[in-house]
């Protein structure tokens, strides 16, 4: 008896699994919507977070206040070895 339902279940396994796959996924669905909770809040685009963000930057508020670009400190004395440091 086992042998004919075994061969029988190997020869028609995927119409047996389809529907209880299909079951099962179902109700895990509707598990899913019933305890985790889908609101998502409103966020403003990025670009326009930027846009806001940078109107409201002083320094383009008055361009006569613009740095100069040039570095304030000498690039090579950053991280310098202590036997390479000025004593």
């Amino acid at each position: 008896m086992w042998p004919i339902l075994m061969q029988f279940l190997r020869s028609n396994a995927p119409y047996i699994t389809l529907p209880i796959a299909a079951v099962v996924g179902v109700i895990g669905y509707n598990l899913e919507s019933l305890l985790s909770d889908r609101y998502t809040p409103f966020n403003k685009a990025v670009q326009d977070q930027r846009v806001d963000r940078q109107v409201e930057d002083e320094v383009l508020n008055d361009p006569t206040k613009v740095e100069k670009l040039k570095y304030k400190e000498n690039v090579f004395g950053k991280n310098v070895a202590p036997s390479l440091q000025n004593k």
